[in-house]
């Protein structure tokens, strides 16, 4: 009887944690994935962004200054998006869902204070995706061609 209670606990540990790895709305949608050569999506990307990211993060993508240091209410500016910042050192995973779900369910804590708003109830999954697109289409080549090594090894 104890090794059945025991074998039973183990299964349902064991599928608890593959629905929390796996879990729907933890990732980007199956085959989510950047297209920053594809003129459609990064034309609607361009536009989301204007629409919902440029007011903090720059038309530009240049970022708030300072945007290393915290401000006075102790949360970080808005970091730029262009060869400057760390954008591309994320592979579009994280940035998927760093958009979608915030900074506090990125990393586990549901207390952490950040101006980046949670666009999981604003913006489509399509949408976030072809901000990401835009975005990656900006970078250099050389930055392209390292952001695409780095998600390769993914």
């Amino acid at each position: 009887m104890k090794r059945v209670l025991a074998l039973g606990l183990g299964a349902a540990v064991l599928v608890g944690a593959v629905v929390l790895a796996f879990g729907r709305g933890t990732s980007a949608p199956e085959g989510a994935f950047l297209k920053p050569s594809d003129p459609q999506v990064v034309a609607t990307g361009q536009a989301v962004y204007a629409d919902n990211c440029a007011s903090c993060h720059g038309a530009e993508l240049e970022g708030q200054p300072n945007w290393r240091s915290p401000g006075v209410d102790g949360r970080l500016p808005a970091p730029p998006h262009d060869k400057t910042g760390h954008t591309w050192h994320h592979g579009g995973d994280t940035l998927f869902r760093l958009t979608k779900y915030g900074t506090g369910a990125l990393i586990g804590d549901p207390d952490y204070e950040s101006n980046m708003p949670i666009y999981e109830n604003v913006l489509t999954d399509d949408e976030i995706i072809a901000v990401l697109s835009y975005i990656k289409s900006t970078w250099p080549r050389e930055i392209r061609d390292r952001h695409d090594e780095m998600e390769n090894r993914q």
